[in-house]
């Protein structure tokens, strides 16, 4: 790795073997074993001091999770049960392995990572399924409608809400391997049809070759890139409503999907699949961000876009404060000149330490900063691109340095733009070499407008900082004409998982507290549930669990908490620590 020979001083042995198979830690390890990043130099001094810790801290590993994961816990499901799964699926696409259970209802968050450092096997389903084709998940779903066996559905595996948590036992359903094929290509309408289980890579891995393989007359892109790109599958983005690096411009999912067809166990649900129809309710929309709760999505049809990658123009500024740095980003996306594809704002304690990830601190340009008064701590770093046809892009790159200037911002190159390209889909992995010395790194995100903007921050912020010795940075990824979302990450050194969860839960209480969404682009799953209801309120809440009953009158399609819709009243009560103030002295 290069970033290894660039330590002057102490290093600490950051993990670099991919771990041994079937172990605890080789299903906490984001995305490829062989791949691992670990922070520059600058960064390991920055967490040093504010963490408080010598390199005698770093000599040893907590909870590494090398352990093999036991084979004891038994199928609950009985042996007719199982009979009916093989004769749909076969030996070979079944299995009742405990590993192969815990590896497809564990996700990302930290609190599966603890767990699993911990050797804590809890919520598995009984069985894991590999579909291939609709019509075995359109055999299976009724089946298990009448025998009450819940089903659960595994993407990526990138869910950083515990969305594919079994909490109810049964079976779950691993689309990776199989159920990730091209159903149709249509140039002349500019979609694609997929099964669910299609990768992001493989999506636009066919897509950047439709002229090798459907004969197409240009190289297209579907525009969706979230960090977890790689990791990551089409129905998982469609189910969480999620949003990708690139929305600013292309727009979330929502604006992507053309059509989906779900396997209910009220029957088969297929939205028109139209561009725009005025026949009620939009079926599309219903679906999107239901998370696995009414039914299985098996394919769905995207639009696509035209290969521009060519007339890109980078750009990249640096403003005097984080006020004038968010109305030049207001007006960017007011001014009706287009939108950039990659657009992002961070304020200033993001910026500090973007400064030092982008190798920016310490060169000429962070000289001609501080010569022009552009102060740390206060600085907001903007960078991003423009795309599309190549006087459009080449029009909005000077729009938008026009605009930038007008509010201060000084002109830093594209070189920053490149840096966090970078790294753009490979910081994930910096997460367990963190993890292993007891450092956390975590994100939480929320939807605001431009006008509720900077009080969401600066209330959010004042929790998070009111845990000494914690990072938190807060960055505009998603922006829109009337608001953004707002992604806070924090780097703080806790003590265990109970502490960890004291601080999450606090931060979700306020970014509630300050009207903001929940949730702008991650989903729900079962770990924001508590918050659901009071976020919405019990009217919509009961909505919700209308379309619910309708679809799934028996609760087998995601029960367990997922979006609030079947929690019990006991179940609802926040954690007695949660929104914990950390200076108090009376904790």
């Amino acid at each position: 790795m290069e970033e290894r020979k660039k330590y002057k001083g102490y290093k600490p042995e950051w993990e670099i073997v991919p771990p041994p198979p079937k172990t605890f830690r080789s299903i906490l390890k984001w995305g490829n074993p062989d791949e691992f990043k670990e922070p520059n130099e600058r960064l390991f001094k920055l967490m040093k001091k504010t963490f408080h810790l010598d390199d005698d801290y770093f000599q040893k590993k907590v909870n590494p999770g090398l352990e093999l994961v036991p084979e004891e816990i038994p199928c609950g499901l009985d042996e007719i049960h199982l009979d009916f799964f093989r004769s749909v699926f076969g030996e070979e696409r079944i299995s009742t392995k405990v590993y192969d259970r815990l590896a497809v209802s564990y996700g990302k968050t930290m609190h599966d990572l603890y767990r699993l450092r911990e050797n804590i096997i809890e919520n598995i389903p009984d069985l894991v399924v590999y579909p291939s084709e609709k019509e075995e998940i359109e055999k299976i779903v009724p089946y298990c409608n009448e025998h009450r066996i819940p089903i659960y559905v595994y993407g990526g595996g990138s869910s950083v809400t515990r969305g594919t948590e079994a909490c109810k036992g049964g079976i779950s359903l691993d689309m990776r391997l199989h159920f990730n094929k091209v159903i149709e290509f249509n140039e002349t309408d500019q979609t694609i049809n997929v099964q669910a289980g299609m990768s992001g890579p493989r999506l636009e891995e066919v897509l950047n070759n439709a002229q090798e393989m459907f004969g197409a007359k240009r190289e297209y892109t579907c525009g969706h890139f979230p960090q977890s790109f790689e990791y990551s599958s089409v129905g998982g983005w469609v189910v969480t409503r999620g949003a990708g690096q690139n929305s600013t411009y292309y727009g979330n999912i929502r604006d992507m999907v053309m059509g989906q067809e779900y396997v209910t166990p009220r029957g088969i649900i297929s939205s028109y699949g139209l561009p725009a129809h005025a026949v009620g309710p939009e079926i599309d929309e219903i679906m999107m961000g239901s998370e696995g709760a009414f039914g299985v999505l098996t394919n769905v049809k995207l639009k696509i876009f035209r290969m521009t990658k060519e007339n890109r123009k980078k750009f990249s500024f640096i403003f005097r404060n984080w006020e004038d740095a968010r109305n030049a980003a207001r007006e960017i996306m007011q001014y009706e000149a287009g939108h950039p594809s990659v657009f992002r704002l961070s304020d200033p304690e993001e910026t500090d330490l973007m400064l030092k990830l982008y190798k920016v601190e310490g060169s000429v340009l962070e000289t001609a900063m501080n010569i022009m008064g552009y102060k740390a701590m206060q600085r907001c770093l903007f960078l991003g691109w423009s795309e599309g046809e190549k006087g459009f892009s080449k029009n909005l790159a000077r729009k938008v340095k026009k605009i930038c200037r007008k509010y201060g911002g000084f002109y830093l190159t594209g070189y920053p733009v490149t840096s966090w390209e970078h790294g753009r889909f490979s910081d994930p992995y910096m997460r367990e070499s963190l993890q292993d010395y007891g450092i956390i790194i975590d994100t939480m995100e929320c939807g605001v407008t431009w006008d509720m903007m900077g009080r969401v921050h600066e209330e959010v912020r004042k929790f998070t900082k009111s845990r000494p010795d914690t990072i938190c940075m807060t960055h505009i990824s998603h922006a829109y004409p009337q608001g953004a979302n707002l992604y806070f990450i924090f780097i703080g050194k806790f003590k265990d998982k109970d502490e960890y969860l004291d601080y999450q839960f606090g931060i979700f209480d306020n970014i509630q507290k300050a009207g903001a969404s929940m949730s702008h682009h991650h989903g729900v799953g079962k770990m924001t549930a508590l918050w659901v209801e009071d976020s919405i309120g019990k009217a919509r809440l009961d909505l919700f669990r209308s379309l619910k009953n309708y679809f799934d009158p028996n609760n087998i399609m995601n029960p367990g908490g997922t979006l609030g819709l079947d929690l019990r009243e006991d179940e609802k009560r926040k954690p007695r620590f949660a929104g914990r103030i950390w200076d108090n002295p009376a904790w």
